[in-house]
This record gives C-alpha cells, sequence and structure tokens, in this order.
C-alpha cells in the first residue's frame, strides 16, 4: 500500500502551491464587488493553478467574494474552436496594485472543478444582466 505523508515538510507544500501556470488568458469574471454589486469585467488570467488564480481586477472586492470565471482556451486547444473554461472561487487576497493606475491583484481559491463548455451569448447575457442590477 503506498505511504501518504499527512503532515508534508513546508519546502512540498510550498512546491505544491507553485505548481501551475503563468500564462496571459482572456477572461471574463463575474461576481459581486465590496459594496453589493453585480458586476462582470474582462481581464488577463495571470497564474493559475489546480487549486486557485491570480488576476489583475479593477472590481473593487474583498477576501471572501465569490467569483466566477470564463477563461477563453486558446484556439490551439480547443481544436479551433471558441472554448471556454468556467470556474468558480473565492477571493483569498487582494493585493495592492504595483504601479499607479493599475488594478489591484486578486488571488483565489478555487471551489469547483472546471467546466468547458462553448463559447456562447451567455457573456452577453450576463454583461446585460449586470448593468441591469
Amino acid at each position: 500500500m503506498p505511504r501518504t505523508n499527512a503532515n508534508p515538510s513546508p519546502a512540498r507544500r510550498r512546491y505544491e502551491v507553485e505548481r501551475g501556470f503563468e500564462i496571459p488568458l482572456p477572461m471574463t469574471v463575474e461576481g459581486t464587488d465590496a459594496r453589493g454589486r453585480k458586476f462582470i469585467e474582462d481581464t488577463v488570467l495571470s497564474y493559475m493553478s489546480h487549486k486557485g488564480a491570480s488576476f489583475p481586477l479593477r472590481a473593487p472586492v474583498a477576501a471572501g467574494a465569490r467569483l466566477r470565471l470564463a477563461i477563453g482556451l486558446p484556439p490551439r486547444l480547443a481544436e479551433d474552436k471558441p472554448l471556454k473554461m468556467i470556474v468558480h472561487g473565492q477571493a483569498i487576497l487582494v493585493e495592492s496594485a504595483s504601479e499607479p493606475g493599475a488594478p489591484p491583484r486578486v488571488s483565489i481559491r478555487l471551489e469547483s472543478r472546471y467546466l468547458i463548455e462553448p463559447e456562447k451569448d451567455e457573456d452577453e447575457a450576463a454583461r446585460a444582466r449586470a448593468k441591469e442590477a
């Protein structure tokens, strides 16, 4: 029977956290901002792993906010079809902007498995819903 380590070393935990990829993919973030208003914002993914993601976001969100990400997949990976990966997560860290005028960086812990689906006009409908709120 394989052995498992219930208490991995700090180096092992750091390795697990750092595994992921830094690839700029276009995406749409949907959620509720710190003032309780629904928002939809286009941005670019900065980092993603199987546990979390980071990205710049102008909408003022607080730690604990639940967010929906619709990440555009590169055409090469999507067999030249417009596909999006849909994930949900909870904001765990909001870092100040690194430069004046730049948006804060939001890091989330993923709460769900991802779903890959064809790109639809739902993004347009979601934008309309957010503008109405």
